[in-house]
This record gives structure tokens, C-alpha cells and sequence, in this order.
């Protein structure tokens, strides 16, 4: 099963365009909860509520060797049929983009990578490769210094761009998997919009709504494909950290289910009677 594939399957089972972001600060944490146990018991509060989980590798790797070991056991308590994106942002000459393929596909079992597309398109090619992986080319992204960048005008194919547009039409070329999707944050709805009517079939990954700003509605009505779906709506701390008690699961599960709800609510009110 591709990524694509597994991702609508997950979106439809559990009614859901949220994904939840596995990303354990121990500064916000429970106290005396160990960070595998509680991302599995977050997992297993919230399994029902996903199209998908995303593990940003650097909560990880900041941990060392034992990171690298909870972020092992943390995948397989995933289940099977939910997707898992691995967001580390890669991008390196080829035979370096290789081996972080190898390790995040085929080494640790990721479904999909986020990755940068700024050195071009032979270090995501190793990426790319994987047909039946996602790849998530960095676009437009939700953080304040991405106009610094992003925005600015260039010249490509006779045409003028703003940057994230080039990459958003360089990425479509290079799409000959089907496999290849964009990160485009919620704080910005208007880029959003414009990336959806052009490329109307793309896997969208959406971070920053909640905390960063983003607005929730906006994100649903211009992320969603024709059949309401490809859109991946991200949330971590708001959901993980909505509890320092020992009731953080249970209050994890309880605004997860009100995330799932608004952004079901904002697509359902998209539909043609």
C-alpha cells in the first residue's frame, strides 16, 4: 500500500483530517512520565482520532541514543494502518539524501519524510525514489521568517514567481510517483488556496494552527481536495499538553475529538447539498 493509498484509507476510517504531532518536550510533560510511555498512551488515546501521526525528529535526536530508541518504540505502537511522517526537513547532496532515506524508510519504517527542496532536485531525488513513500516538499511555511525567502520574486520558464511558487511547480514536475505532497502552513490562508487551485491534487501537510495562529477554518476550506481529503492539519503541543496532570491522556483525547469535530464541521459545511 503507497502513502497515498494509506492515507485516504486512514481519512476515511476514522472521519479525520488531523495529525498529531509526536513531539515530547519533557519541560511541558507530566511530571515522572518517561517519554515512551507517554507518547504511547497518547497514541492509544488518540488512535481513533488520526489520519496520520507526525514525529519531528529532532525531540528525538536532541535525547541521543535513547531518542533514537524511543522514537523506534514509539513507531511500533503506531498502528499499522495510520501513516507516520518523519519531519526533519531533509535535503543533501545525493549520496547523503540516500542514506537519510535509507534510515527514515527503510531502517526505522517512516511512510512519509518532510524535506528541503533548496539544493535542488538530485538531493530529493534518493527521496522520491521510495514510490510508495510520501514526500513532503518544504513550500510555504508557517514561521514568521519565511518571507525572508519564500516571497521573494524570481524568474523561471519565461515566467515570474514568488519562490514558494516555483517550488510548488517544480515539485509538481517532478511528481511522476504520485508520491510527492507540500508543506504549506495554516498562517498563511491565501497561499494556500492559490497552491490547492493550481496543484488540485496534492497531498497538502498544514502545521500551524493553534499556538502558531493559524485559523483552522481557512486551513480546511482551501487545503481540501475536490473530495474533501490530502489535507494533513497538524497539532502537537495544543493537544499533548492540554493536561500536567495524570490526566493528560484523557484530556489529550478530549480536544483531539473537538479538533476532529471543527475540522469535520468546516468540511462539511463545504459540501453540496
Amino acid at each position: 500500500m503507497n502513502f497515498v493509498h494509506k492515507l485516504t484509507t486512514a481519512t476515511r476510517q476514522n472521519d479525520s483530517l488531523l495529525c498529531i504531532g509526536l513531539d515530547p518536550d519533557t519541560e511541558l510533560m507530566p511530571a515522572k512520565v518517561g517519554i515512551l510511555e507517554f507518547n504511547r498512551e497518547i497514541i492509544a488515546a488518540t488512535r481513533d482520532l488520526v489520519c496520520a501521526y507526525k514525529l519531528n525528529l529532532a525531540f528525538y535526536e536532541a535525547l541521543g541514543a535513547e531518542g533514537c530508541d524511543i522514537m523506534k518504540a514509539t513507531l511500533e505502537s503506531i498502528p499499522d494502518n495510520i501513516p507516520v511522517i518523519a519531519d526533519g526537513k531533509r535535503g543533501d547532496i545525493g549520496n547523503t539524501s540516500k542514506a537519510y532515506a535509507t534510515g527514515l524508510f527503510d531502517i526505522l519504517g517512516f511512510d512519509a519524510a518532510t524535506v528541503n527542496p533548496y539544493m535542488g532536485y538530485d538531493s530529493l531525488e534518493p527521496f522520491i525514489d521510495y514510490w510508495d513513500k510520501g514526500i513532503f516538499i518544504v513550500c510555504r511555511t508557517s514561521n514568521p521568517g519565511s518571507a525572508d525567502f519564500q516571497m521573494i520574486s524570481c524568474q523561471a520558464d519565461g515566467q515570474t514567481y514568488r519562490l514558494f511558487e516555483l517550488v510548488a511547480a517544480r515539485a509538481a514536475e517532478w511528481n511522476k510517483y504520485g508520491n510527492i505532497g507540500l508543506v504549506v502552513g495554516a498562517t498563511y490562508p491565501e497561499e494556500i488556496r492559490d497552491i490547492r487551485v493550481n496543484y488540485p491534487s496534492l497531498p497538502l501537510l498544514i502545521p500551524g494552527i493553534g499556538p502558531q495562529g493559524g485559523d483552522l477554518a481557512s486551513a480546511v476550506c482551501f487545503g481540501i481536495d475536490a473530495h474533501g481529503e490530502r489535507a494533513i492539519i497538524t497539532s502537537s503541543r495544543q493537544i499533548l499538553y492540554s493536561s500536567s496532570g495524570d490526566d493528560y491522556a484523557p484530556a489529550a483525547r478530549r480536544v483531539a475529538a473537538d479538533l476532529r469535530q471543527q475540522l469535520n464541521d468546516c468540511r462539511n459545511s463545504l459540501k453540496t447539498p
